[in-house]
């Protein structure tokens, strides 16, 4: 039986997750959709969590909607990865990570034909409009070169910044999750790159604080900062009892120097 997974930048409180479920049902009532995450804060947020996600899902659709373009002249697309997924979102370099994770990318197709969206497409509402009811018909059977032309010129974000140097890691923000930890771009390989173990400063546009290098929320002293490698293999930092976004002051970009 195939799936549809979901993943957007709607907030939990607003009806859009709602109503995208709803046409699902409508066109697929058969068909189990797993939420992975909503509320998504930025296409490269919501990148990183396709990227993070898919990989433990089963092979199926792969519905993803984090478009502040929409409306626009940004194209609507279908995208294979290689364990046969399909991919459904906007072509602003949503989709990209989240194929590659399942192989890479082997195809993909502008969504064109008007017979597999609904009748009124709206300027603000593709999630409903169009996006949800392709990934519907996917999932019933429809043949993916039916939905579209395909495109081989995909847009991609360009990679987050990091800086490896002996004793110093920088690196930009991904994204803060509901707990406060602030999850960084920099690898585990980049902090072990940069020889940072111990105790070490984190410095942010707010200031400087202590940390340790650790290996869970535990390894912190007291109620302080602790880096560590989170379970996507990123950087991370937390705090032990709290949140290190609200002690970091929500940075977009953070250095962790030796001590």
């Amino acid at each position: 039986m195939a799936v549809i997974t979901f993943s957007s930048d709607y907030g939990p409180f607003d009806h859009y997750v709602g109503v995208c479920h709803g046409v699902i049902a409508r066109i697929a009532p058969n068909v189990p959709v797993i939420d992975i995450a909503h509320g998504l804060r930025s296409i490269r947020h919501g990148g990183v969590v396709l990227a993070q996600s898919l990989p433990f899902t089963p092979s199926g659709i792969h519905l993803a909607v984090v478009d502040p373009g929409v409306g626009t002249a940004r194209r609507a697309v279908v995208v294979v990865a290689a364990d046969g997924s399909m991919l459904v979102g906007p072509d602003n370099g949503l989709l990209p990570p989240g194929a590659d994770a399942l192989g890479g990318v082997v195809g993909a197709f502008e969504l064109t034909n008007a017979a597999y969206r609904l009748e009124r497409l709206s300027s603000t509402f593709h999630g409903r409009d169009l996006f949800a009811p392709a990934a519907a018909h996917l999932a019933n059977g429809v043949r993916i070169e039916e939905l579209g032309t395909r495109v081989d010129d995909l847009v991609r974000l360009d990679p987050p910044h990091v800086e490896v140097s002996d004793g110093e890691l920088r690196s930009e923000v991904l994204f803060t999750d509901w707990y406060g930890n602030v999850e960084l771009a920099a690898s585990g390989s980049d902090l072990a790159a940069a020889r940072l173990t111990g105790d070490v400063v984190v410095s942010t546009a707010a200031g400087s604080f202590d940390a340790t290098v650790g290996r869970t929320f535990a390894d912190a002293v007291g109620i302080g900062l602790v880096v560590y490698v989170a379970s996507g293999s990123r950087v991370a930092i937390a705090r032990n009892g709290g949140s290190a976004a609200a002690v970091l002051q929500d940075p977009d970009e953070v250095t962790i120097r030796a001590k």
